[in-house]
């Protein structure tokens, strides 16, 4: 297999900015972003070199007043430094979208109306760390299966529906309609209510190597509909009107993720404070506090000034978030997507969210910038 080549090795830009430059940064509710900045603490003062700046800016926060905005401001100012994110080429303005925890009724077992699997990663599903090999690839890494003493591409999305990957015993659960289980992937994450009343978190686990081709996309190049009507909620009438084309429409993404069932948080733990599902920094998701980005330009768990427009309105949203978690289309330095919670309204909120953005890096004093 061919290795994908190696990102760029300066994604972004940064800037020094002046705290005034933050759009509403004095009206902000900032000390609603600390249960999410405590809570992933614990992975990023352990970042190698940087770990005595991260653990002064924790230490610090965990000192600080609940609820007390201009304690939380103060904090920021002494422990941090912002900086304007931009992208090589100098421009600082990206595409901002929003996403959500799904919930879907489904079952344990596979039944006449919940027939579509949410599968764990098969046992054939081969992780090869690139950065083992080449130490210019670090962070980089390949996916794909044995065949004869060969490594392969995994199965496509069409293959795996087709019964090609060996999912016996791996399906977690059962849900009825497949685009639910499409967004689910989307997503990343979700709840999965159980007949019995329980219910079941699930995670990202995996991916099948597979790049991601937004159905959006497709849907446009094929006429079906304009890229101003372009959204979930579109995708998903489109669905309801084409029953017979939907599986056809879903094979053009070849990517395809698998998942994982997600324990509770340990009882006494900053996460345990937090009802979301989990990021890639292994903490779980503050509603309208978090987002994911790039990590190439954006580290894990660096405080960010998000300055954007809510959906479908041009009412300013603009708020101090956490970089928390990365998406298969959240590629540059300027993008993010904006974790807008559960729910109808989430759903609605992040369905529509295609919102022009800019980012600032809020970055602790004395710590090196990303990539120098």
């Amino acid at each position: 297999m061919t290795p994908p080549p190696a990102p760029p090795a300066a994604p972004a830009v940064y800037r020094p900015a002046a705290w005034r430059d933050l759009p509403g940064f004095e009206r902000d509710r900032v000390a609603e972003v600390l249960p999410a900045f405590l809570a992933g603490c614990g992975a990023i003062a352990r970042k190698p070199g940087q770990a005595p700046a991260w653990q002064a800016a924790c230490d610090a926060a965990r000192q600080l007043p609940a609820a007390d905005d201009a304690a939380t401001r103060a904090w920021l100012q002494a422990h941090f430094t912002p900086y304007r994110v931009a992208f090589p080429d100098g421009r600082d303005r990206g595409l901002v979208t929003g996403y959500y925890e799904p919930v879907i009724a489904g079952s344990r077992t596979r039944t006449a109306t919940h027939r579509v699997p949410i599968l764990a990663p098969p046992d054939d599903l081969l992780v090869v760390e690139l950065g083992a090999l080449h130490p210019e690839l670090v962070d980089r890494r390949v996916r794909g299966r044995l065949e004869g003493r060969r490594v392969v591409p995994y199965w496509s999305r069409a293959e795996i529906e087709a019964g090609k990957a060996p999912a016996a015993g791996k399906a977690l659960a059962f849900v009825a309609d497949p685009i639910d289980a499409f967004f689910l992937q989307v997503q990343g994450s979700g709840r999965i209510t159980l007949a019995d009343g329980a219910v079941l978190r699930v995670g990202y686990a995996d991916q099948n190597g597979h790049p991601y081709t937004p159905v959006a996309r497709v849907l446009i190049e094929r006429g079906e509909m304009t890229r101003e009507e372009a959204s979930m909620q579109a995708i998903r009438a489109w669905a309801q009107a084409h029953p017979d084309r939907v599986a056809t429409l879903l094979d053009a993404n070849a990517s395809y993720v698998f998942f994982r069932e997600l324990p509770p948080a340990a009882p006494g733990t900053p996460a345990a404070a937090i009802d979301g599902p989990e990021g890639a920094l292994g903490v779980p998701l503050l509603a309208q506090r978090t987002i994911a980005v790039d990590p190439r330009a954006i580290p894990l768990g660096a405080p960010v000034w998000l300055a954007t427009t809510e959906p479908p309105s041009a009412q300013p949203l603009e708020r101090l978030v956490v970089a928390q978690d990365t998406g298969g289309a959240i590629r540059g330095a300027v993008r993010a997507d904006f974790f807008w919670g559960r729910g109808d309204l989430a759903a609605d909120r992040a369905g529509r969210m295609k919102e022009e953005g800019r980012l600032w890096l809020i970055w602790p004093r004395g710590a090196k910038l990303p990539g120098s």
